[in-house]
């Protein structure tokens, strides 16, 4: 490869990494998250929110006074609760949301468990931030592979970084690729907005790269099933930044031998 096409390259990466780490300082972001609440049938008040609230099989139910300055977040304009309202969120979606001052509260569903998540600005995650480490873009983790479909889409299950959680992500094929003169695949997963998501460990998890694996994000495949896999872009999970998040780890089977010193390392 030419001496300008690994300065492209780099700096493509370069601006890539600027708006994942904008993303990442965003308001009520991943670093902002402050606790992490599980709640039980039994109408409870939460440590430092207004209400009341509680799970049931049809979801979350809160109980708050116009006074409480809670308001449920909408297609249009919050709309405030005065009274009860019950939130349905979707498993392994992002949940409901509802504000409180300056604060939000995420209300979450993880197979059958509900739970609040409290997302402050002011979090030390976030005002203490100076960016994520990485390993320099190097075109040798620009893999050419071959993405090989699953007849239909199947429904996989996955523990969770949490004990007694786990995910049903949705798992369309295998990818393969050759990497250092050995072959490898891993089980590719449905995109965030399409493409694939192939999330795995490999020899660097647990050293110098977060325990539960990092992801990457992959476009959609030609008809003839090639795709480009840029390692360059493996990103750390939410649950890398904060113990207050309900990751999924990678599917059985997805981890490569190699050490892939590539993408994001573990934040400090």
């Amino acid at each position: 490869m030419s001496t300008g096409t690994v300065v492209d390259l780099q700096s493509a990466w370069n601006t890539w990494h600027a708006e994942r780490e904008e993303e990442l300082r965003t308001p009520h972001g991943w670093l902002s998250l402050t606790a992490l609440h599980w709640l039980t049938p039994e109408p409870s008040e939460i440590d430092g929110l207004p209400g009341r609230w509680s799970a049931t099989p049809d979801g979350v139910v809160v109980t708050a006074a116009a006074a409480d300055g809670l308001a449920v977040r909408g297609a249009k304009e919050p709309l405030p609760i005065d009274g009860t309202v019950t939130l349905h969120p979707v498993d392994g979606l992002p949940g409901s949301l509802v504000e409180a001052g300056d604060r939000v509260v995420e209300i979450a569903r993880r197979t059958d468990a509900h739970a609040l998540r409290v997302r402050d600005p002011q979090a030390p995650t976030r005002t203490g931030f100076t960016g994520v480490p990485a390993y320099p873009a190097d075109p040798r983790w620009v893999l050419d592979a071959r993405f090989e479909a699953y007849p239909e889409p199947r429904s996989i299950r996955v523990d969770a970084v949490v004990d007694g959680l786990s995910h049903r992500p949705s798992a369309l094929g295998v990818v393969r690729f050759d990497l250092d003169g050995q072959g490898h695949e891993l089980v590719a997963l449905a995109g965030r907005a399409g493409g694939l998501t192939l999330h795995f460990r490999d020899a660097t998890s647990g050293v110098t790269t977060y325990p539960g694996g990092r992801s990457v994000q992959v476009a959609d495949p030609a008809p003839d099933g090639r795709v480009t896999v840029d390692l360059n872009r493996l990103t750390n999970l939410p649950c890398a930044f904060t113990d207050f998040a309900t990751c999924p780890l990678p599917p059985a089977g997805n981890r490569l031998t190699v050490a892939v010193e590539a993408g994001e390392r573990s934040p400090a």
